[in-house]
């Protein structure tokens, strides 16, 4: 490549030392020495890129549209080598994958050894690892550990033990989630360094010296979930006045005494007065000070020159007594000398949210921002599963179909981005990270037609291939597979590792219908109507007025089954019916006067609920003193009180033998559908919002209430794992003052909301389709914001008001709720498998009829069911023919007094489409033996509790066993 020989000819022209051949070791042992009792100054030369925000991926990595943002990524790394080859003292550390593999992709094996080299040197620090820098309150767990695994995997792969990240660093994000913690633990992290903490937090823990601590970060797994987490103190910018960077306004270091410019000592006292502030923050006598900012080091020159002269400028002061001690470092270096100072850390066991940079600005708005764009991110998380199950079950080796899923792999990656599924760039990029998805799903389906043939070849079916489309408009009732044929074949794949009976929807154009399964029996079915506000939406290419309902009865695990449609036999006996209520015998929901939810039973629990969607008017800097207003990432009300969309709302009631409806229209832009299907156990709320009217800027909510006497408390979930309490204003580590009573009280909700009753013994839940923000803001109310549309920016960077459009009309989200009601020590065992069914949701492959004659197979990818508290949290092809299994316990202690034990699967009696022979356990990212992992250990106050004895089996063996919340991850060899 043209930059190699660039650099070659400019070492051979100007004199400079080869890089360096592993003269000094990787990792802690190629760290900087400190020196004792001096107060050591960490300078850590870094560049935050954003994995898209102002500007789409490929424009920021290629430098397009500077006008809109300078930032190059492709420059960053070229022009940090050259200044790294040129003095093996400096450092710098590289953070996103994605963009590192982009660039690596593009270089000659001369420049990739340069690369290594300085890798191998420590000169080069891979930091996080991630594919991008994930956010860390709308992303689903599992998908935050797909994202570190695919960027960890790359480097493992591209350098081996040098390349691979010790520390986590989350610098950006808006808010700091325990389950990315528990995550980072649990893949071997020392330490976590991030630079966003509430604002009064942050006072507090500067004034009592606890910027850094020990992070219990799981209730369930003791230490193996503890982490050193450290919060910076300039956030993750340089200090005031000491940026060099080229897109940076702050004065250069005259040193020239002989200069009128001559300003060294100015700068000087400037610095050590900083570096003071901050030591006294902390405890041990090093700081660490991050040299730089978005996309800095374009042009690394003239930031290391300005380091060399401030390094050897301060030094230079120790001959007259100065204990300042500057250097180049890492913050993995930095994390070494803290440990080495054998402090005691303080403890903390629940998260970082909800973060506020000001009293006014609490950002919990990106908890809800581009609600439509968070939904198919998790469609696409429930895809690329499939396809990566299916890849292995059905042996799928070829090589396009390889870089079909890796593509998938990445884009996921790309999509966990803190500016990504947050909904916080601009519109342009976002409809990039649309498709940058549809792309990979797309290319996925290519993978998991060719696994199905695989599988049906195998087990002898002679038939003709099948087209096995998928449908990805189905929630707004459109897939043409399903409207435009005269019949059928629908092929429902269950990936999760137990049997499911979900029901199955499908927007049909007829009235006659047939349906029967594999083994040619009719299966019960409705047709229901699709709501009015569906058919209406102009961009709906639809003449579907009716779905076909039927339930898909004892879905295999991790496999499928088939069911033929064919147009003809009896009509729907659906019928609309003048009664204000509905119900099966497990559970009813009754109407009051208005429209509106007014109880709920479930069995013997009756409670009254009425269930309504609002808004909250948004401020619009005129209307509140301080001016600051709602945007893609604040969420400022400017009152209390939330409004009624309408008094009373119209109804319509629909009843069958699967399923029974309530179709509710509150005015134009809002509708909903309560249902309730024959056999369940859940009230199903489906609501639409949009477009939400240009008056002004609304946040629409749906507000739950109820009588349950909940005492300020309500609960959700950490990134769709474990349960965490929240008290109404109330922070666990510091006395909150609120200023913003709504949005200070609001949560990320991943996957559940809930309320408990201790004294009735009630619970009641509220699980999502995506992320979402949401709250208790009175006793024994429950609210979920479903929608916002926002006329203002918030003056955080992305510069757009959040005004979405789609199809030139302002945007219009649908989306689901799911309602449970139980008593306490039933109900949360239900939550927990009732949110694997939807994260996981069955997924239809539609082919036409033709082959409906012969077609006599349901497949399983395992031998057995897995126990219910069992998860097969990936499956996937890995290195050289090995396979990935990710296995996890998915109950946390005390839950559930059966489920909550301890469980033991057998990995020999596990598939039916292979053979394990082997099994070496991982962290859990994939890319390290456990037995040959070792984490710093630190003393802390509390100390640690103690272990329990591991229940766990060996790691080399193929009897598995699991305790409450552990996830152990196998390297498999199959045949």
């Amino acid at each position: 490549m043209l930059v190699a020989s660039v650099l070659a000819f400019a070492l051979a022209v100007h004199g400079l030392p080869a890089p360096a051949q592993n003269k000094h070791k990787c990792g802690y042992q190629s760290c900087p020495e400190t020196k004792p009792g001096f107060l050591n100054v960490h300078l850590v030369p870094h560049s935050h890129d954003d994995v898209g925000w102002l500007k789409t991926v490929d424009q920021y990595y290629y430098g397009k549209f500077n006008d809109i943002q300078i930032a190059g990524v492709q420059y960053i790394i070229d022009s940090v080598v050259f200044e790294l080859m040129r003095d093996p003292s400096k450092r710098f550390i590289q953070v996103e994958t994605a963009y590192f593999w982009k660039w690596w992709q593009e270089q000659d094996d001369a420049m990739k050894d340069i690369y290594r080299s300085l890798i191998n040197s420590g000169q080069i620090e891979m930091i996080g690892g991630g594919w991008s820098m994930n956010d860390e309150a709308t992303t689903h767990y599992q998908s935050t550990i797909d994202n570190f695994s695919w960027g960890l995997r790359r480097l493992n792969d591209t350098f081996g033990e040098c390349g691979r990240p010790r520390v986590g660093w989350q610098i950006d994000p808006f808010g700091h989630s325990r389950e990315t913690a528990s995550i980072m633990a649990r893949m071997g992290f020392d330490g976590l360094f991030f630079g966003r903490l509430d604002y009064q937090d942050k006072n507090t823990r500067l004034q009592n010296r606890s910027m850094e601590l020990m992070w219990r970060a799981s209730a369930d797994l003791g230490s193996d979930a503890d982490l050193f987490t450290g919060a910076l103190f300039h956030h993750y910018t340089s200090p005031d006045g000491f940026c060099f960077d080229s897109t940076c306004t702050d004065d250069p270091i005259i040193d020239d005494v002989n200069s009128p410019e001559y300003n060294v000592p100015d700068q000087l006292a400037q610095f050590i007065s900083q570096v003071q502030e901050q030591a006294d923050s902390y405890k041990t006598n090093n700081v660490m000070l991050t040299m730089g900012g978005d996309f800095n080091y374009q042009e690394a020159q003239q930031n290391y020159k300005n380091m060399d002269k401030l390094i050897r400028l301060v030094n230079a002061m120790q001959k007259n007594g100065s204990n300042l001690h500057l250097m180049y470092s890492t913050p993995s270096c930095y994390l070494k000398a803290v440990h080495d100072a054998n402090l005691t850390l303080s403890v903390k066991s629940d998260d970082f949210f909800p973060y506020a940079s000001d009293e006014h600005s609490y950002w919990t708005g990106y908890f809800t921002s581009r609600p439509t764009h968070k939904r198919f991110e998790r469609l696409a998380n429930n895809f690329l599963q499939v396809c990566k199950q299916l890849s292995v079950t059905g042996n799928v080796t070829g090589e396009k179909e390889r870089e079909y899923l890796d593509a998938a792999r990445e884009a996921q990656g790309v999509l966990q981005h803190h500016d990504a599924i947050t909904g916080t760039a601009k519109q342009a990029v976002a409809d990039d990270y649309a498709r940058i998805l549809t792309e990979a799903i797309h290319g996925c389906q290519n993978v998991t037609k060719t696994a199905i043939h695989n599988l049906l070849e195998a087990a002898g079916w002679s038939g003709p291939r099948l087209e096995l489309e998928s449908c990805l408009l189905l929630n707004i009732s459109q897939c043409e597979a399903s409207e435009g044929r005269a019949g059928f074949l629908v092929t429902v794949y269950n990936p999760l590792g137990r049997p499911v009976s979900p029901y199955v929807r499908l927007p049909v154009s007829g009235r006659n219908y047939t349906v029967t399964d594999v083994n040619g029996m009719e299966v019960s079915w409705q047709l229901v109507p699709v709501p009015q506000s569906v058919r209406d939406l102009w961009y709906r290419k639809s003449k579907a007025s009716s779905e076909l309902v039927f339930r898909a009865e004892q879905l295999p695990p991790l496999g499928f089954s088939s069911f033929i449609v064919t147009p003809s036999g009896r009509q729907s006996d659906t019928a609309r019916v003048y009664r204000t209520h509905i119900g099966n015998e497990r559970v009813r929901v009754d109407l009051d006067a208005s429209g509106r939810p007014s109880n709920v039973a479930r069995g013997s629990a009756r409670l009254p609920l009425r269930q309504d969607l609002l808004y909250y008017a948004a401020a619009d800097g005129e209307d509140l003193a301080s001016g600051q207003v709602s945007g893609a990432y604040v969420f400022r009300p400017n009152a209390s009180r939330a409004y009624s969309v309408a008094a009373v709302v119209n109804t319509t009631v629909y009843a069958g033998p699967l399923v029974e409806e309530i179709h509710q229209v509150f005015s134009e832009w809002v509708s909903q559908v309560i249902r309730v299907y024959k056999d369940e156990d859940f009230v199903e709320f489906e609501w639409q919002v949009g477009p939400i009217p240009d008056d002004s800027g609304k946040e629409v909510i749906s507000r739950f209430s109820t009588s349950l006497a909940s005492q300020g408390e309500f609960r959700t979930d950490s990134n769709g794992r474990e349960s965490l309490l929240r008290r109404r204003n109330h922070r666990p580590t510091w006395s909150v003052q609120l200023e913003e009573p709504v949005s200070g009280n609001y949560y990320p909700v991943t996957s559940v909301i809930a309320l408990q009753d201790e004294g009735a013994g009630l619970r009641l839940a509220v699980l999502t389709d995506r992320a979402q923000g949401g709250s208790s803001l009175r006793d024994g109310q429950l609210e979920l914001m479903v929608h916002r549309r926002l006329f203002h920016d918030d003056g955080f960077g992305v510069g757009e008001e959040l005004n979405e459009m789609d199809f030139d009309q302002p945007l219009v989200a649908r989306g689901k709720h799911y309602l449970l009601l139980g008593d306490t020590a039933s109900a949360i065992s239900r939550e927990r498998l009732l949110a694997q069914e939807t994260l996981l949701a069955p997924w239809l492959f539609f082919s036409s009829s033709r082959a409906a004659g012969q077609w006599e197979k349901q497949m399983s990818g395992l031998k057995l069911a897995l126990p219910r508290n069992v998860h097969v949290l990936t499956l996937e092809p890995w290195k050289d023919g090995t396979v990935l299994l990710r296995l996890e316990h998915i109950f946390q202690q005390s839950e559930d007094s059966s489920l909550s034990q301890a469980v033991t699967v057998n990995l020999q009696e596990f598939f039916s489409t292979m053979t394990v022979v082997s099994a070496r356990e991982t962290t859990l990212d994939g890319n390290q033996w456990l037995s040959a992992t070792r984490r710093m250990q630190w003393r802390t106050d509390p100390p640690a509790a103690r272990q329990e004895e591991a229940t766990s089996s060996p790691g080399d063996s193929l009897e598995v066993s699991l305790r409450p919340m552990q996830i152990r991850t196998f390297v498999l060899e199959v045949k």
